[in-house]
């Protein structure tokens, strides 16, 4: 089960698909967090929400929000992934240890071995504020985390 709004966000450090070391605690006091899981680069779904939000990036990653997107893939196949589609965002690594940051925020399908379509909104002070967890199938609507971002 996902975590709720209200709870501390589990902190993490994962590698973004250039290698780089990226940790929740890094945006605490300066940026709230959209946290976008989702279940795998280069299918239909995934590829569509990911260029929404690469297409209206400016809502996403700004002064006031940091986009944070998380797979179990693996660091290179992210770093394909976004050169392919032209993602200038963070596209963090959960591959190993194997899902723990999915597992964490409880949007881990343990049996398929990825992350549910699981979305967060961490204020700065690092408390989860909006939640939200769509079927693998279901692709999420982002001015619903505009929406979010703008309550805080």
């Amino acid at each position: 089960m996902a975590i709720e709004a209200g709870v501390r966000a589990p902190g993490f450090e994962l590698r973004s698909q250039h290698g780089e070391a990226v940790r929740l605690a890094d945006f605490e006091g300066r940026r709230n967090v959209l946290l976008l899981f989702y279940p795998y680069a280069f299918t239909g779904v995934c590829t569509g929400e990911l260029r929404a939000l690469r297409d209206e990036l400016p809502r996403f990653v700004n002064d006031d929000v940091q986009l944070l997107a998380v797979s179990c893939d693996s660091p290179f196949s992210l770093r394909v992934f976004a050169e392919q589609e032209g993602i200038g965002f963070p596209l963090l690594s959960d591959f190993w240890p194997h899902g723990e940051t999915a597992r964490a925020y409880g949007v881990l399908d343990e049996e398929k071995g990825c992350p549910l379509r699981g979305t967060f909104v961490i204020d700065r002070a690092g408390v989860v504020r909006w939640t939200v967890v769509n079927a693998m199938s279901d692709a999420r609507d982002p001015g619903e985390y505009a929406k979010a971002l703008e309550s805080l």
